[in-house]
């Protein structure tokens, strides 16, 4: 070959290479950043996008204008762990591997295995930089359930869930390193953790802006110590008298170990806290703005259950259910309906609202489908990125979404599917809701309708696998 043949042929070699290399880059920029932010215990009616009349949540109310409402989307579980296992792993509770709040002493919970292929992951091999900040509960430090160990390079806050109860905390986790907080040593309160969580976030954004990430933001506010900074109970107090008084463990061993402290503003703390978490929504959006990446940056807010009724919360004064049926623990409307906003500039249709039936395990197969990843697992979820997209004759529908739970020895499990509701207790008959007609769940018409009745329960014995781990039957006491 002569000299100017192997001249071209160099620089046709070098120019493909480019070529493909710019491709490369292009696909990078053109994958949208995620942010999804899980609020901890936040009812279908605490924001004011959602009917909450006694405060309002301005910022997260600005998502639901600029974006998408979902009237009709459920959490993955009635608690915590099983509901963050549902949306990492696409699998609902018949099938994700951990279905309750399991604890491993000192310090996490039962750990997700590290067969797991855990949506984080599926980004990570993407090209997404991945992180997490907040509760995690999935396993305990340097297990394989780690955060570090499914998919995040990057964790700050709480591994574990009890000790995620206590807003003034002992330590906090970076990464795998311990991080003592020096003032809240003994009784001390001088470092909310919410607000270094908060703050580690916002580094985070600021240190991959130039790349493709997946944000993953599980707060701990509004759950469960009543616990706002000064300057937010400022705010509240004496507006919601008479007010609800708590006395909690405010020494000895649960001391900042899990036991909730006491509280003598309890309806003004809870006002704060939402508030807080406001703010907080709004600072991640302004952060985008700042950056210059709203265009391809999409937001998901959401909670992972329904209220809870601990530490001196009081969401029957809040209507925080949204007049639902139920509270955290139950497989009623209130237990799992939860609220979802989506924000994506240019591509989400701007004050929208949807009510397309979807679940926490539709999560991990949209991203795919957005990111144009294929599955390496089978899910139980059907992406509902044509909803976002706003080509509902193109979106396909759940033939069911499935729940099972096993708390305080009453085994319960539920099925939705289109308008029907059915609640089944493991050693009781099945109840049937039409929630077209019913959606408070008030009148059980089973007898009535026993066509249905009898689909449902070939459903319910036959969406589920049996677990080790978690038995789908009464404890041994």
């Amino acid at each position: 070959m002569n000299g100017r043949y192997l001249i071209i042929l160099i620089a046709a070699i070098i120019s493909t290479a480019c070529s493909e290399n710019k491709k490369d880059i292009s696909n990078q920029i053109n994958k949208p950043n995620i942010i999804y932010i899980l609020a901890d215990d936040l009812g279908y009616g605490d924001l004011s996008c959602y009917g909450q009349t006694k405060f309002s949540t301005p910022h997260i109310d600005a998502l639901a204008k600029e974006g998408l409402l979902f009237t009709q989307h459920y959490a993955g579980s009635s608690v915590c762990a099983p509901s963050r296992s549902t949306l990492l792993t696409g699998l609902h509770t018949g099938h994700t591997p951990i279905r309750g709040n399991k604890e491993v002493r000192p310090e996490g919970q039962w750990p997700l295995p590290d067969s797991t292929h855990t949506l984080a992951e599926l980004l990570k091999d993407e090209g997404y930089v991945t992180g997490a900040f907040g509760k995690w509960g999935l396993g305990y430090p340097n297990s394989e359930g780690d955060p570090l160990n499914q998919g995040f390079d990057t964790f700050y806050g709480y591994n574990c869930q009890r000790l995620a109860h206590n807003y003034y905390p002992y330590h906090l986790w970076d990464n795998d390193k311990k991080v003592i907080l020096d003032g809240n040593s003994g009784t001390n309160k001088e470092q909310y953790a919410p607000e270094l969580i908060h703050n580690k976030a916002m580094q985070f954004i600021d240190k991959n802006k130039d790349r493709p990430f997946f944000l993953y933001y599980p707060s701990i506010i509004p759950h469960a110590e009543l616990f706002a900074p000064n300057d937010y109970m400022n705010r509240f107090l004496g507006k919601f008298n008479p007010e609800k008084k708590f006395k909690g463990v405010d020494e000895g061993e649960n001391y900042k170990n899990g036991g909730y402290g006491s509280q003598e503003n309890g309806h003004a703390a809870f006002a704060a806290l939402i508030s807080l978490l406001d703010d907080q929504v709004g600072e991640l959006v302004a952060k985008i703005k700042e950056l210059g990446l709203e265009g391809n940056t999409i937001f998901i807010f959401t909670s992972d259950n329904g209220p809870h009724k601990e530490a001196g919360a009081d969401p029957k004064y809040f209507n925080s259910n949204g007049n639902l049926r139920g509270f955290k623990r139950d497989l009623y409307e209130g237990g799992i309906r939860v609220p979802m906003i989506v924000k994506w500039k240019g591509k989400v249709k701007e004050g929208t609202t949807t009510d397309h039936i979807s679940a926490f395990w539709d999560v991990f197969p949209s991203f795919a489908e957005l990111i144009g990843a294929n599955l390496k697992n089978n899910t139980d979820g059907v992406s509902f990125l044509p909803i976002l997209l706003g080509e509902p004759d193109k979106q396909k529908t759940q033939e069911y979404l499935y729940w099972e739970f096993n708390e305080n020895n009453a085994p319960v499990q539920a099925i939705r599917k289109g308008d029907w509701k059915a609640v089944k207790f493991l050693d009781k008959p099945l109840q049937l809701y039409n929630l077209s007609t019913d959606l408070k769940e008030e009148h059980d018409v089973s007898e009535e309708n026993s066509k249905i009745k009898n689909d449902m329960l070939h459903i319910l014995k036959n969406a589920r696998e049996d677990s080790p781990d978690f038995p789908f039957k009464y404890k041994q006491e």
